[in-house]
């Protein structure tokens, strides 16, 4: 005859087994979670660089071929300078740019533009004067 209790016993994890597992994983995200946030917050600098130098670069090409600076972000798109509106990562937003008029009485309306984040770089640098 086959002992119940034995079998009951071999079939499944004890609560003593499953809270030492518990406590394994809450250690591991414990260590873990920090490194990924600072991750997430170096990566939206990178792109927010980028979208920045993409877009000047956009704004150059510009004026280069029309002798003028555009009148919206949205003129760089429908001339195809850019496939869409930059997005602004620490935002999470494509129209909290903050447009800087040409100098010196050129024509148009967007010269350069600068984030409208509140905060900072990792390294200290605010992020509305990358």
């Amino acid at each position: 005859m086959v002992n119940l209790r034995t079998t009951r016993r071999s079939a499944g994890f004890t609560l003593i087994e499953l809270l030492v597992v518990l406590a394994i994983v809450a250690t591991l995200l414990a260590l873990s979670l920090p490194r990924y946030a600072q991750s997430v917050d170096v990566a939206k600098e990178r792109v927010l660089v980028e979208n920045l130098r993409t877009t000047r670069d956009a704004i150059d090409k510009f004026y280069a071929d029309t002798t003028r600076y555009p009148e919206s972000l949205e003129e760089l798109v429908e001339r195809r300078y850019l496939r869409a509106l930059p997005m602004d990562p620490v935002l999470e937003n494509d129209k909290a740019w903050r447009i800087i008029p040409p100098s010196n009485d050129r024509k148009g309306q967007v010269g350069d533009l600068k984030s409208t984040a509140e905060g900072q770089t990792l390294d200290g640098r605010p992020f509305n004067e990358l």
